[in-house]
């Protein structure tokens, strides 16, 4: 049995008095969440902030990004050192957003991902297409090209270490959504993908939706046999919100 994840992506957004606040309400309502695993992933200037807050509780740490080097001669990158030390479990990898405004490759994104894995931090790997892609009616090439990256650099086996999130692009943060119907279609050909080189892997592995996913429909999405979560943009950044769709993973 797969155990529901939720993950905020905090973006770009907050401050000292937001996150202090933020935190605040997320753990005051963690007593209505169960069996969901609850990841907050703020920026980076905040992840000690609130790594700190998070202490004794169930809430995990994650980061928005990691860099594919360990150390050295890389300004303005964070390495996966720090970002344990900082005490982060959890690293996004390959958002829509560093591929899309950053240029980040498949590639890139596969070395992010190993780097993640090689300290010891699971990664949020996240793969999806654009709307011209989905009505080329190309969107299971673009999501196979994507992992076959990740699985050419580490192997099918490493995906067991960390989680997928499916976002169709066209559906971050512009208030649209994939149907329910449409999103377990494309985690359905994820999962399937998968198990054809290790069914094992598979059947293990959480699949999350991220989308605008809201309080409203993360019910219905999240009932779908395959989607075992969501990675959450929006929503994350009012505590109310976010914990009802934790509340609802559960």
């Amino acid at each position: 049995m797969r155990k529901p994840m939720v993950a905020g992506n905090w973006k770009m957004n907050g401050s000292s008095e937001s996150v202090k606040e933020l935190m605040a309400g997320i753990k005051d309502g963690m007593g209505s969440v169960n069996n969901a695993e609850v990841v907050v992933c703020p920026p980076a200037v905040y992840i000690s902030r609130v790594a700190g807050s998070a202490a004794d509780t169930a809430i995990k740490v994650g980061s928005q990004n990691i860099c594919d080097e360990d150390k050295g001669a890389f300004t303005g990158e964070i390495s996966g050192e720090m970002l344990k030390d900082t005490g982060c479990e959890y690293a996004i990898i390959g958002h829509s957003e560093r591929r899309s405004l950053y240029g980040e490759s498949d590639e890139l994104v596969a070395r992010r991902f190993a780097a993640a894995r090689r300290n010891g931090i699971k990664p949020i790997f996240c793969i999806g297409e654009t709307l011209e892609e989905r009505e080329q009616g190309i969107t299971n090439d673009v999501c196979a090209r994507q992992i076959d990256a990740v699985i050419a650099l580490e192997g099918v086996e490493a995906l067991a270490d960390g989680v997928i999130a499916y976002e169709p692009v066209w559906a971050i943060g512009t208030g649209k959504t994939a149907t329910p119907e449409q999103a377990q279609e494309v985690h359905a050909f994820i999962r399937g993908k998968i198990s054809a080189l290790n069914a094992d892997v598979a059947n293990g592995l959480r699949i999350l939706y991220g989308g605008s996913m809201n309080p409203g429909n993360a019910a219905e999405l999240m009932g779908q046999p395959d989607i075992d979560g969501g990675l959450i943009g929006g929503a994350s950044l009012k505590s109310e919100d976010f914990l009802a769709i934790c509340t609802a993973a559960g």
